[in-house]
């Protein structure tokens, strides 16, 4: 892998960093502004609860939940307004159980998971 200031039509680069774009975005010169067809992206199929194993980090996890999903339009997070759970959905239970890998390895936050249901 090489640094370079510029990429062409056709090369396959890496940019680090971008802080205000999702999945699925498109990035073009200003002046030639391109607008392409949306992805349209599966909904996701399994869903457990989750919760931090010490108490206090609520808000560490549901930041770093939050950030997961922004990356991931696959990865869906929402709160059962009955029990107050944060329940997370995917694409299947590898897909749940890489998230909740990379949650302890990118975040350091360690989380109690319930059983997965479809």
């Amino acid at each position: 892998m090489e640094n370079t200031d510029t990429i062409c039509a056709g090369d396959i680069g890496v940019i680090v960093g971008l802080k205000i774009t999702n999945t699925g975005d498109t990035l073009c010169n200003e002046g030639r502004q391109i607008l392409l067809e949306n992805l349209i992206f599966p909904e996701p199929v399994i869903s457990i609860a989750i919760e931090p194993k010490r108490s206090g980090e609520q808000e560490k996890l549901e930041n770093a939940l939050a950030r997961l999903s922004r990356e991931d339009p696959t990865f869906k997070v929402k709160t059962n307004e009955e029990t107050g759970q944060i329940i997370i959905s995917g694409m299947g239970e590898l897909h749940l159980d890489v998230l909740t890998t990379r949650l302890l390895k990118e975040f350091h936050m360690d989380a109690s998971v319930g059983k997965p249901q479809v």
